[in-house]
C-alpha cells in the first residue's frame, strides 16, 4: 500500500466522497492498491476491469466511434472510462487507466503510451467538472514497470485534484485530526 493511496482514502473520508476505478492495462492493480488501505471500504465503491476493447463501450459507455477511429489507447477513451465508471458505480470520483504495457505496440501506439484520467463532481460556481482531467504519459521499462507507474500516476493525479479542491475548513479539520501538523 502506497502513501498516496493512504492519503487518498483519508481525504475522501474527510470529504465524505466516494471513488470508483476503470482499468485496462493495470488489470485491477489500481483497485488492489486502494483496497490495501485500512478503511478503504468507506470510500471505494468498486472497479471495472475492461481489458477487452468492446467492454469499454458496453460497460463504461465509451463512444464506439471514438474506439473505432482512435483505438482503446486514447485520451478521449480514458476520459470517457473515468466518467463512465463514476456513473455506473455511483461514485463522486472516477479514475481510469488505458495504455500499452507491452510487449507489442497496440493500435499503432508504442509500448509505454498511457493515458490516465480523473472525473469528479461539479465544483461550486465554476460549472466545470472537478475532474475531467486526462494526463498523457510516455513510460519506460518493462511491462510490470509500466503498469505500476500507471497505477502511481492515476492515484497521484486524483490526489492532486482532491488536494487542490480542499477548502480551508477541510484543511483545518485535517490538521486537528492529525495532531496539529
Amino acid at each position: 500500500m502506497s502513501s498516496t493511496a493512504t492519503e487518498l482514502v483519508r481525504l475522501l473520508t474527510v470529504r465524505g466522497e466516494t471513488l470508483a476505478a476503470a482499468e485496462s492495462l493495470t488489470g485491477g492493480l489500481v483497485a488492489a492498491e486502494i483496497t490495501a488501505v485500512p478503511g478503504a471500504s468507506k470510500v471505494f465503491r468498486g472497479s471495472v476491469t475492461a481489458y477487452a476493447t468492446e467492454l469499454k463501450q458496453q460497460l463504461l459507455g465509451v463512444d464506439a466511434t471514438v474506439l473505432a477511429e482512435h483505438g482503446a489507447v486514447d485520451p478521449q477513451v480514458a476520459a470517457q472510462m473515468a466518467a463512465g465508471v463514476r456513473k455506473a458505480l455511483g461514485a463522486d470520483w472516477g479514475i481510469a487507466t488505458t495504455g500499452v504495457a507491452g510487449p507489442d505496440p497496440q493500435d499503432g501506439k508504442p509500448v509505454g503510451t498511457v493515458f490516465v484520467a480523473v472525473d469528479g463532481p461539479l465544483t461550486g460556481g465554476s460549472g466545470s467538472a472537478g475532474g475531467g482531467k486526462v494526463e498523457a504519459l510516455r513510460l519506460n521499462g518493462d511491462r510490470a514497470d509500466i503498469r505500476m507507474e500507471s497505477v502511481r500516476s492515476v492515484l497521484a493525479r486524483l490526489l492532486k485534484e482532491l488536494a487542490g479542491e480542499q477548502t480551508g475548513n477541510e484543511r483545518a479539520q485535517d490538521t486537528e485530526r492529525n495532531g496539529g501538523f
